[in-house]
């Protein structure tokens, strides 16, 4: 068992749909997207940051939906990213952050091979199965339902198998 406690944490990466949304989006008339986030969520952040922990959220979107939300969040955004391994891999270097210390929150196959580099691949209750069985903790909630809450509650105290 691997117990995961914040100081041994780099950084953590969240995935943007299907981790911060129920991966659904609405689309106006005008060709606009929104999404529905859990405000619960944002707390989790800020339990976080007060951690002194890093966070990024990093999405194969390019939709300024997301950027506001991390704006709205305080914390760095990468999107329109083709490979999230490579770009997570990057970002490391240039940081000094050690990959068998990054937690990846991810929940669909785009997710996948980023997920088996960090050291702490965590998914939302409905990730895609393949995401599930990689997964070294998987929330009891599902996208949009306040995953990033509750793994900063239970942060100091996740053991990973």
């Amino acid at each position: 068992m691997k117990v995961i406690e914040p100081y041994n944490i780099h950084l953590i990466v969240y995935d943007f749909d299907g981790v911060m949304t129920d991966n659904r989006a609405i689309v106006m008339q005008d060709g606009t997207e929104a999404v529905v986030v859990n405000r619960a969520d944002g707390l989790g952040v800020d339990f976080i940051r007060k951690a002194g922990i890093p966070q990024l959220i990093l999405s194969t979107e390019s939709n300024p939906v997301v950027q506001a939300r991390g704006e709205k969040l305080k914390i760095d955004v990468v999107q329109n990213c083709g490979n999230k391994k490579e770009a997570l891999i990057r970002i490391c270097a240039e940081k000094g952050y050690d990959l068998s210390k990054v937690v990846f929150i991810g929940n669909d196959l785009n997710d996948f091979e980023v997920m088996k580099i960090v050291g702490y691949p965590v998914a939302p209750a409905d990730a895609h199965p393949s995401v599930l069985e990689i997964a070294l903790f998987v929330t009891e909630a599902e996208g949009g339902g306040g995953v990033i809450r509750e793994f900063a509650e239970k942060i100091s105290s996740l053991e990973f198998s």
